[in-house]
């Protein structure tokens, strides 16, 4: 087991396949964003190489990410490779969802277990504005195609942003209703390359909930009220899905954080919000042990920082949200 100094297990691995993506949202990258030539990322059998170590010091439960994880080369094969290590018994993906309606059977069949999608309003004019180059129904398509694959249960994502759609969250929330989804929104968290918007254009997760409760009525608490990962829920009444909130900046979930994040470029960061890294592929790479590399990320998982540090005016600088993995 990995045990940090607070005595938090931490099992959760967030694996970034790559920080490119095909899609340039406002909150995450400017449009005209540089990504790392292949070199420098993570080949297919390092990828492989470090899931089997974090599994044999403990890790079980696996999400991949990017960038845009969808648009990685062998993605179906890295799954494959991952869903049949030793020791994990989870492996789930967050996507944009544009590739998913050719992408979900095969990953499926391939052992990935679930989906986040990322859709952030259901107007199709909103959400070229929010992505500058995606079209909605190619989103809408995708969640069809995972639900179709068993990719369940489904989770989607809304970044809420002032002034682009925090008018959508009602027709958003009301997807429940009909589908056993969770809709989760999720508060715009301060990075490198869009930090202006990211600091002055935030809704916060209470703001969120009022507005769609002036629209809907009162929302039943769900899950007795204990965390869903980091998402509080709530249920619409009547509704077969839930409601969930990410309050990441206003109210943080630290205390139960029981995950790390390797980078595409195989960089672990012990906190999503914290500039702190230890590279694990240069010293890979220079011939390091894999005992050696296993003392690295257990000096790493030791100290976890208990929290971020945006109440004190701390804001992540050094990497933007796609090459962090969300």
């Amino acid at each position: 087991m990995a045990i940090d100094r607070f005595g938090r297990n931490i099992h959760y691995l967030r694996i970034s396949l790559t920080d490119h993506c095909n899609l340039r949202c406002i909150y995450c990258m400017p449009e005209d964003m540089t990504f790392r030539p292949n070199s420098e990322l993570m080949q297919d059998d390092e990828i492989l190489l470090f899931t089997r170590l974090f599994a044999s010091l403990g890790f079980d439960k696996i999400r991949l990410t990017g960038g845009e994880p969808t648009v990685r080369a062998h993605v179906v094969d890295i799954v494959r490779g991952i869903a049949s290590t030793p020791g994990i018994r989870s492996v789930s993906m967050t996507t944009n969802g544009m590739l998913l309606s050719r992408l979900a059977g095969p990953l499926a069949e391939a052992g990935l277990q679930r989906v986040n999608v990322s859709i952030d309003t259901l107007n199709p004019h909103k959400f070229k504005r929010l992505t500058r180059w995606g079209k909605f129904e190619d989103v809408w398509s995708g969640i069809q195609a995972a639900e179709e694959a068993g990719l369940t249960p489904i989770k989607l994502n809304a970044v809420v942003v002032k002034g682009y759609n925090e008018e959508d969250v009602v027709d958003l929330a009301r997807l429940t209703l009909e589908h056993p989804w969770q809709m989760r929104f999720i508060e715009m968290m301060p990075f490198a390359e869009a930090t202006d918007i990211q600091t002055q254009q935030v809704v916060t997760a209470a703001q969120i909930k009022e507005r769609i409760e002036a629209a809907i009525g009162p929302l039943e608490v769900a899950n007795n009220g204990r965390l869903d990962g980091e998402a509080r829920l709530f249920r619409i009444p009547g509704a077969q899905g839930d409601v969930g909130f990410i309050s990441s900046v206003t109210m943080p979930f630290c205390a139960s954080c029981t995950r790390a994040r390797l980078t595409a470029d195989g960089v672990l960061r012990m906190c999503l919000l914290r500039e702190k890294e230890i590279d694990l592929l240069s010293p890979l790479r220079a011939g390091a042990s894999l005992d050696d590399l296993r003392q690295l990320i257990l000096e790493a998982v030791w100290f976890k920082p208990w929290g971020h540090g945006l109440a004190e005016g701390a804001i992540p600088l050094n990497r933007a949200m796609n090459q962090i993995g969300g």
